[in-house]
């Protein structure tokens, strides 16, 4: 059993097709085949139920292939901590981060992470929540800027809370609380609010703050996008609250400030405790401060 081997098995348990796999590990559909049988063979066990039509992994081998995810990641910071200790702030750094505050941050700081950090390579990846964390862990990305609190604890990963955002309440010019300089929660307990759809970590921190606030959610409609969200608030469709960096100028809307106990998300940078660039980290975090 050796690392290639390892990365054949979750290849395919990735991609459930031995020559998609095969081409993503730049190796023969039959060699890759072989290997594999040869590691069932040494294993004295069956990692994948096959026939002409899909290929299932068995209740073992997605044990197996969990741990071959483990021995790889951890192969793979053992490069990186060689590979580093010779320039700790250049090379590759992948940074994820999700939809409701990519667009809106991400142009903020990479301009400054690229003057201070000429020699850093940076790959961006832009994500719900639920799909950076796994990917964090599974070590796809390198660290990820998320709002707090996560979807649910993990010891694996480490968080660095960088700024508190207000939410606004977003309106049309022409709705009756546009010309409000500031509101109070109460003042909307009976509204509905326009919401983002499922899976957005936006939805859910809005859903809380509608809760404590006494306002619903409209059940007719569910954006796709905080842009498309923006469109039907500029239209006059309907209500919802706007986080602080989305905020736009000339976009007809008014976007009123509340006066107290301010519903806000904070933004972390969140990576995995077992990280080898801790110097690098730190750097990112000074950056991206706001």
């Amino acid at each position: 059993m050796n690392l290639r081997d390892l990365e054949y098995l979750v290849s395919v348990a990735k991609y459930k097709h031995f020559g998609e796999a095969a081409r993503k590990c730049f190796v023969s559909q039959p060699a890759l085949s072989m290997q594999l049988k040869k590691l069932e063979e040494e294993l004295e066990v069956q990692i994948f139920e096959r026939s002409n039509k899909i290929i299932m992994v068995t209740r073992v081998g997605q044990k197996l292939i969990d741990k071959a995810n483990e021995i790889l990641q951890n192969a793979t910071e053992m490069m990186d901590i060689a590979k580093n200790s010779h320039a700790p702030l250049a090379g590759e750094m992948r940074i994820g981060a999700f939809p409701t505050l990519a667009p809106y941050f991400l142009p903020k700081i990479i301009p400054k992470i690229i003057k201070k950090l000429p020699k850093l390579k940076l790959l961006l990846l832009e994500e719900k929540t639920e799909i950076l964390i796994e990917n964090l862990k599974k070590g796809q990305i390198d660290a990820a800027f998320l709002a707090t609190p996560l979807p649910a604890d993990d010891h694996s990963l480490s968080i660095k809370e960088l700024f508190c955002e207000p939410f606004y309440l977003a309106v049309a010019q022409n709705h009756h609380f546009a010309k409000l300089a500031s509101i109070n929660q109460t003042d909307i307990k009976d509204e509905t609010l326009l919401l983002l759809q499922e899976g957005h970590c936006l939805r859910d921190q809005a859903l809380e703050i509608c809760s404590m606030m006494g306002a619903s959610e409209n059940q007719d409609f569910r954006a796709t996008s905080l842009e498309t969200l923006r469109q039907m608030v500029a239209g006059n469709v309907g209500i919802t609250l706007i986080p602080q960096l989305a905020i736009q100028k000339n976009d007809g809307i008014s976007y009123i400030p509340f006066k107290n106990s301010k519903p806000s998300r904070t933004i972390a940078l969140v990576y995995r405790k077992t990280y080898a660039r801790k110097e690098l980290i730190e750097k990112i975090i000074s950056l991206a401060l706001v």
